[in-house]
């Protein structure tokens, strides 16, 4: 069986936000971490390895500047077989359609039974390029996953998908692609031995002509999202204001909220 996993590099926001004059992320100038839902997809494809490690690989995609390579490495040492780079100045600037044409493009070029995105990026938050690719791919998608199982006689994937204020368990074949919430998992911690064979082993690197994806939808020049304004600081509502009569009734509150949203 062969797994997929899309993550991205992303700013650590802890130390802080910069942009460019032209209102995109300033990513050289800052820390930056492998994405929380990607971590825990990467997590779900090492979990199915793990169930028949001779007969399963993993495969990790990422697309960004060269230093992205640290989030491949990250990977390799978790338990990930492979690491390729997407990497090539024409593809900077880049929007979600962009984005997801991109890694499609070189996707095409490889094989795969099962793709695993996070749900989202946390430095844009869109949720779109997961299922913007499986569109490019033509093949299903299944976001929002919490749950996660595959047979692999049957060759189809189950999933438990969040929803508003239920779930939803479907079932798609493969080739497929699902979408991960960070509360899928816990993700695994790197090893030492598993770090020091990370950087033994050779990241493939691709650039613009290893994808099968047309000029036009690629880099900044191929993106029609046009950012009007960006801003590290966003205003918050003032929410819901509750006054309970007792200690007793504000925990039921809280309690029937919080099951109310699933998160206990």
């Amino acid at each position: 069986m062969k797994i997929v996993v899309c993550v991205k590099q992303v700013p650590d926001t802890k130390g802080g936000v910069k942009f460019k004059p032209d209102g995109t992320l300033d990513r050289a100038a800052m820390l930056a971490i492998m994405n929380p839902d990607d971590k825990a997809g990467l997590e779900a494809a090492l979990r199915i390895k793990d169930e028949d490690p001779e007969n399963t690989t993993v495969t990790v995609v990422t697309m960004g500047l060269p230093k992205a390579d640290e989030v491949l490495r990250e990977a390799l040492a978790m338990g990930a077989d492979e690491g390729l780079l997407i990497t090539d100045r024409v593809l900077g600037g880049a929007d979600t359609w962009a984005t997801s044409s991109t890694i499609a493009g070189a996707l095409k070029n490889m094989e795969y039974d099962l793709i695993i995105t996070g749900r989202q990026a946390i430095d844009g938050d869109t949720a779109q390029v997961g299922p913007q690719i499986s569109e490019h791919l033509d093949i299903p998608v299944i976001s929002y996953a919490e749950e996660l199982k595959v047979d692999r006689a049957a060759k189809t994937v189950t999933v438990k998908r969040q929803f508003d204020d239920r779930y939803h368990i479907l079932t798609a074949k493969m080739p497929c692609l699902v979408t991960a919430l960070s509360e899928l998992n816990e993700p695994r911690y790197m090893t030492p031995g598993g770090i020091f064979d990370a950087f033994k082993k050779e990241v493939t690197v691709w650039g613009r002509d290893k994808l099968d994806v047309a000029d036009e939808n690629i880099g900044k020049a191929g993106s029609p999202t046009v950012i009007a304004k960006a801003s590290d600081k966003v205003a918050k509502g003032k929410g819901e204001v509750v006054t309970p009569d007792s200690p007793a009734e504000a925990v039921n509150y809280i309690v029937g909220k919080l099951t109310e949203k699933h998160v206990i």
